[in-house]
């Protein structure tokens, strides 16, 4: 349940960086690094987002499923 919450945690944060690099984009015309700021941020979750599902599917946190069920 933990690792269910932080997960769409970070893809929270991840989808409102992306916005923000949206909004300084439009806001500013390339005149500032906030729109870079906030894509480079947007990247360093993604790769952290990925290195946690990885170690979490390692050590046995978290288990992969199908959308249906097994047929037995």
């Amino acid at each position: 349940m933990f690792s269910d919450i932080v997960i769409l945690v970070i893809l929270f944060i991840i989808i409102v960086s992306l916005f923000s690099g949206m909004y300084f984009m439009l806001r500013d015309r390339g005149r500032s690094t906030r729109m870079l700021k906030a894509l480079t941020v947007r990247i360093i979750l993604s790769l952290v987002l990925f290195a946690l599902l990885m170690i979490g599917y390692w050590a046995g946190w978290l288990h992969p499923h199908g959308l249906l069920p097994p047929r037995h």
